[in-house]
Order: C-alpha cells, then sequence, then structure tokens
C-alpha cells in the first residue's frame, strides 16, 4: 500500500523559513512523481511544486518562486519543500501527493494527510 506522511509544519514568523517532509512507504520514490499542494481556508486548494521521477523541479504558483524550493532523497524515500520568507498568505494545510510517472502532470492518485502551516506575528 502506498502511502504518504507530511511532516514539519508549524508556527512561523512572517520572514521565517520551515522544511516540509514527505516520507513515502510501499513504492520505491524512484518511480514516482511527487507534488506539493496547498488549501488555505475558503480557498480552493492549488498546486505548490512538483519534481519528477527524473529529478526535473517544477513551479506551480507565481506567489511562491523565488522562495520555495522541492528536492528528493531517493535513498531515504522522502521529498522535501523547503520555503523561505514566508508570509501570512502562506498560512495552509500543505498536502503530497503522488503519481506513478515521469511527468510532472495530473492526476495524483495518492495523498498525504497534510501538515498545517501557520505564518503570523
Amino acid at each position: 500500500q502506498l502511502q504518504l506522511v507530511e511532516s514539519g509544519g508549524g508556527l512561523v514568523q512572517p520572514g521565517g523559513s520551515l522544511r516540509l517532509s514527505c516520507a513515502i512507504s510501499g513504492a520505491t520514490l524512484d518511480y514516482l512523481t511527487i507534488g506539493w499542494f496547498r488549501q488555505a481556508p475558503g480557498k480552493e486548494r492549488e498546486g505548490v511544486s512538483c519534481i519528477s521521477s527524473s529529478g526535473v523541479s517544477t513551479n506551480r504558483a507565481d506567489s511562491v518562486k523565488g522562495r520555495f524550493t522541492i528536492s528528493r532523497d531517493n535513498a531515504r524515500n522522502t521529498v522535501y519543500l523547503q520555503m523561505n520568507s514566508l508570509t501570512p498568505e502562506d498560512t495552509a494545510i500543505y498536502y503530497c501527493a503522488a503519481r506513478k510517472g515521469r511527468l510532472c502532470r495530473e492526476p495524483y492518485d495518492y495523498w498525504g494527510q497534510g501538515t498545517q502551516v501557520t505564518v503570523s506575528s
């Protein structure tokens, strides 16, 4: 059974940083494409970033370009999202999701439970 578990969320002040982790079990990360998504209260879920099974990364949201970086460690079966220069507008539940394939594209068939990120002074 393919499972994803997010961690690393929490409360941070504006301008601070967090690193989120997505631990994958039940499948080797070598063959998976992983995306990070977020959903703020009252808003639709949006794609944040994606990294393909070949290691090519794509930023999905214009608001995070230059601030967020996605990476993967295949040996540890873990994907990371480094978030810098955080603002209150980044407050959301962050999810990681997986698809079997090489490309960053819909659909994502497996989802984690989410981790809360709150940016507030």
